[in-house]
C-alpha cells in the first residue's frame, strides 16, 4: 500500500474520531431520547392493558351481581357510569343486564330510568336498547311514548314491537300493517315469524301466506 494512501486513512480516521469527539453529546442524547421513547411506548401500552383488564373485570363482577338479582342502591349509577366512561360498549351491556334485573324484581319504573339514561348507547346496542325500552313503556301503559322510539321500518324487531303499541292503544289496522312488515324482514320458519304470525290473528289480520291461498 503506497504512503500516500496510508496518510488519506489516517486523516479519514482523524476526522472522524474528531467527529465523534465533537457530537458525542448529541450522539448519546439520541440514544436515551430513543430509548426513552421506546421505554415510554411500552409504559402506556402496559398501562392501557392493565386499564382494560380492570374495565373488564369490573364489568363481569357487575353482571353477575345483576344476574343474581343484587341490584344496588343507587340502582347501579355509579357503576355504569364508571364502565361508561372507560368503555361505552361495556356500560350498554350491563345497563341491559341490570334493566332486565330490575325487571325480575317487579321494579320496571327502575328499568326504564336505567335504559332511558343510555342517550349515548353504542351504536350497534342502540336498537336492542329502544326495542327493550319501548316494551318496558307499553307494559307500563306508555304505547305513545314507545312509538317514538321504533321508527326504523328495517328492523324487524322495532316493527313488531309497534305492532305491540299500535294493538296496545287499541289502533289494529296500524298494528296489523307494522305486524306484516316485520313479517316480510324474518325467516319463515323462525319462531319469531310464528310469534308475530300469531299477533297479526289475534289484531285481525290475515297472515300473507293465507292471503296468498285465496
Amino acid at each position: 500500500m503506497a504512503i500516500d494512501e496510508l496518510l488519506n486513512e489516517h486523516e479519514q480516521s482523524e476526522q472522524v474520531r474528531n467527529w465523534l469527539r465533537g457530537n458525542a453529546a448529541g450522539l448519546i442524547g439520541g440514544v436515551a431520547l430513543g430509548l426513552a421513547v421506546i421505554a415510554g411506548w411500552n409504559w402506556w401500552q402496559g398501562q392501557r392493558l392493565a386499564a382494560d383488564m380492570g374495565v373488564n373485570t369490573r364489568y363481569a363482577k357487575s353482571v353477575s351481581a345483576f344476574e343474581d338479582g343484587k341490584i344496588p342502591a343507587d340502582n347501579g349509577k355509579a357503576v355504569l357510569a364508571e364502565l361508561n366512561k372507560s368503555n361505552p360498549t361495556l356500560g350498554t351491556l350491563a345497563a341491559l343486564q341490570l334493566a332486565k334485573a330490575q325487571v325480575d324484581a317487579g321494579k320496571r319504573e327502575d328499568a326504564i330510568v336505567t335504559l332511558r339514561g343510555l342517550r349515548n348507547a353504542d351504536g350497534d346496542l342502540r336498537p336492542v336498547v329502544q326495542v327493550r325500552l319501548a316494551h318496558l313503556l307499553i307494559d307500563t301503559g306508555k304505547a305513545k311514548d314507545a312509538l317514538a322510539l321504533l321508527g326504523d321500518e328495517r328492523n324487524a324487531a322495532m316493527l313488531d314491537a309497534r305492532g305491540d303499541a299500535q294493538f296496545s292503544l287499541g289502533d289494529f289496522a296500524k298494528a296489523q300493517d307494522d305486524y306484516r312488515k316485520a313479517l316480510a324482514l324474518v325467516d319463515v320458519g323462525s319462531p319469531q315469524h310464528h310469534l308475530i304470525t300469531m299477533k297479526l290473528i289475534e289484531a285481525g289480520g290475515v297472515p300473507p301466506h293465507s292471503e296468498d291461498k285465496r
